[in-house]
């Protein structure tokens, strides 16, 4: 069995960003246009840059789904780069370079590490790659993974809880509402807060600074049995907060009540078990945030991650002169003063491929409708036999 997995190529101002998706089952239906709003939704929010008033991103599908129906094969999904038109000199495959070398690197991203590592002596051969661009397929692999998920009865939504060390009120946000179309510019459902993040923003782009924030991610409707303790790598957890990590500027998650757990005793943190009307376990908190023991316990899966302010300032933090070797003040790319929301729309994606993946696994993946038998079975079973 093929497990779930994918790819993704491209540079930030090259011709195209890929990604090939590999492992979905045949016959799932998809939806182009639902591709395209979560690629809309990671290009808007309240203090993106100026690359988002050039791009407007649309999902190219080039195999793997006919007449919109899934075939069982690598789905191919590619995003052109408008704005390679003007940077067509500087990115050829071939020829002779143009325009100057990048030479000063930036703290905070992969620039000093990577011209180190890979033997680079411009650091354009290091940020193109690492840069967030690459997101833009991370988000259209996710949107396919949630249009797998729904055909399940799954859904995965996001939201912004701190942002400048802005915090939302949680008794303020009505959970069942999260994922509803909304007018917020920040992916926040308290508008008071939001109110007082966009001026944080506001401040910070006067001043050429860049702020960072929290986001949360939940899923509903998976069932129970998700991942396995028996192995380290098969603990849903450890796959999920590995999956968040690897999200650009991302430096910290936690699920369910998590880093809090450090801070209280046993008796204010598990989750305790009880007996509802018709005699199945229930459980009336959620601290565990939908796992435990490496797997999905039937609760909603709760996970938050931090993300850095962005490294790239309009008021240069020192460095060094990669050529020179001399100090000099970090070089300068198109940036946003603040990405969280962004952030939230790739978390999502990343959540959404790693429980499609698990449930690939589990319940085979080569046609939907035998997926859709086996999952069936299988909730029918645990009701039964608890």
């Amino acid at each position: 069995m093929t497990t779930l997995r994918f790819m993704t190529a491209g540079e930030s101002h090259g011709p195209c960003l890929t990604a090939i998706l590999e492992g979905l089952p045949a016959g799932l239906k998809l939806d182009e246009e639902a591709i395209n709003r979560d690629l809309a939704r990671r290009q808007q929010g309240y203090g993106r840059g100026g690359r988002m008033k050039i791009e407007t991103d649309k999902i190219r599908v080039l195999s793997g789904v006919r007449f919109g129906e899934t075939l069982g094969g690598p789905i191919t999904l590619q995003v052109v780069n408008r704005d390679f038109a003007n940077w067509g000199g500087r990115m050829a495959a071939f020829g002779e370079p143009e325009g100057p070398k990048v030479t000063a690197a930036r703290p905070g991203h992969a620039d000093l590490t990577g011209i180190k590592k890979y033997n680079r002596h411009d650091v354009r051969d290091i940020l193109e790659r690492s840069s967030a661009r690459e997101t833009t397929m991370r988000v259209a692999v996710g949107a396919v993974c949630k249009e797998f998920l729904r055909a399940l009865g799954v859904e995965v939504v996001s939201q912004v809880v701190t942002l400048g060390g802005v915090s939302v009120d949680p008794k303020k946000i009505d959970r069942s509402q999260l994922g509803k179309t909304h007018d917020s510019e920040l992916n926040c459902y308290d508008p008071e807060a939001e109110a007082k993040m966009k001026a944080k923003i506001d401040e910070a782009r006067k001043t050429g600074d860049t702020l960072g924030g929290i986001f949360e991610v939940t899923v509903r409707g998976l069932p129970a049995g998700l991942g396995s303790h028996i192995q380290w790598d098969r603990r849903l957890d450890g796959r999920l907060a590995g999956a968040l990590m690897s999200i650009q500027a991302i430096k910290g998650v936690e699920i369910g009540a998590g880093f809090t757990c450090g801070l209280l005793p046993g008796s204010q943190i598990h989750d305790e078990v009880f007996l509802d009307a018709e005699g199945n376990p229930c459980r009336k908190t959620n601290r565990a945030g939908g796992l435990e023991g490496g797997m999905t316990n039937g609760e909603e899966v709760v996970v938050r991650a931090v993300m850095k302010p962005i490294p790239t300032l309009m008021k240069p933090l020192h460095s060094v002169d990669i050529e020179s070797r001399q100090e000099v003040l970090a070089c300068k790319e198109r940036s946003d003063t603040c990405a969280v929301p962004a952030a939230s729309v790739v978390g999502e994606a990343m959540t959404a491929f790693v429980m499609a993946q698990a449930i690939c696994e589990k319940f085979g993946s080569d046609a939907m409708v035998d997926l859709k038998a086996a999952l069936a079975a299988y909730e029918e079973r645990i009701r039964k036999d608890w």
